[in-house]
């Protein structure tokens, strides 16, 4: 079996409480996770259990607590500044709110040439064919390169920002959140050109989100994060015919639907809030109707299951 492409291994990231004294927040809490070559891997979970600062700390853009992030077999807290930056070619992100990550003093031009000119990459004319293949695949009109950002709609800006990611023709992309600030006429453009450009540029993908249906439709295989832990992990197809972790059935369960009137019914929300450090006994058991004693005495490991699957609940392994 080959090396999977991105391993991460025990990750946890704290923040500091409020005050002199105020307790540490744990916001992810000892993460495993092995994303192979050409999978297009999904993220899923509420608001606030940490799916964008493991994204984060994933790529180094803020230094996980503990644990390792090894990409290609390498360990990336080894590399140095500048090693890193280097290194960075190879893996890039797509942020959430793309008005939020773009420059908005900037024009496009500028926007998706700044990883070129910062890495040195090619020359002028070299730059400017990289420019025009990368419009020309996020399906951007020409016209629209001397505009700023405030200058074009969510849906544009977004484009930039992924034709800025693929810039330097990284092995791994990470979007978060790419389609949630977005009008939903807009987001399946957006998915559709993910999925797209995916196998044009044989991308590995990681795709954070709260939408489920975008996970189903592009992702190949899914972690579900609850309070900063993964609670399941699962091929795509295996996930959505039987979750077996009840966060996981009662996200299924909840996914927002249509009313008779056409208007869409907003899904029921958990307590999903960061707790100050790291408690014992199973985050989810309040809101678990199958809970049984040991939930609250101890917290369970993500433990294979099935073949290709792994939960953490006592339910599968006692």
């Amino acid at each position: 079996m080959t090396d999977p492409l991105l391993k991460i291994e025990g990750l946890c990231k704290d923040f500091p409480g409020g005050g002199l004294l105020g307790a540490a927040r744990r916001v992810v809490d000892c993460v495993d996770m092995a994303v192979a070559t050409g999978q297009t891997w999904g993220i899923v979970g509420e608001s606030g259990s940490g799916k964008t600062t493991l994204a984060r700390c994933m790529l180094r853009l803020i230094q996980p607590s503990s644990g390792s992030v090894y990409f290609d077999g390498l360990n990336l807290a080894v590399l140095s500044a500048s090693g890193l930056r280097e290194k960075r070619r190879e893996f890039q992100m797509v942020f959430q709110d793309p008005y939020a990550s773009l420059n908005p003093g900037m024009t496009v031009e500028d926007i998706i040439l700044e990883p070129l000119e910062v890495h040195k990459s090619g020359t002028r004319e070299e730059q400017q064919r990289r420019l025009r293949e990368l419009i020309a695949a996020v399906s951007l009109d020409e016209s629209l390169l001397k505009r700023k950002p405030p200058e074009l709609s969510g849906g544009q800006q977004q484009r930039a920002g992924i034709a800025r990611g693929l810039a330097l023709n990284p092995r791994l992309l990470i979007a978060d959140e790419p389609v949630s600030a977005l009008d939903v006429s807009v987001q399946a453009q957006i998915l559709n050109l993910l999925s797209d450009l995916k196998r044009r540029y044989e991308l590995t993908l990681v795709l954070i989100s709260h939408s489920l249906y975008a996970i189903h439709y592009l992702c190949t295989h899914v972690s579900v994060m609850y309070r900063g832990r993964i609670v399941e992990e699962a091929p795509s197809d295996a996930f959505f015919s039987g979750p077996l972790h009840p966060y996981s059935a009662a996200l299924l369960e909840s996914m927002p639907a249509l009313d008779a009137a056409g208007g869409v019914i907003p899904p029921r929300r958990h307590d999903a809030e960061d707790r100050p450090g790291a408690e014992p006994g199973c985050a989810f058991r309040q809101s678990c109707r199958r809970r049984f004693g040991r939930c609250a005495e101890e917290t369970p490991p993500l433990t294979a299951v099935a073949p290709g699957r792994k939960a953490a609940c006592f339910l599968y392994f006692r």
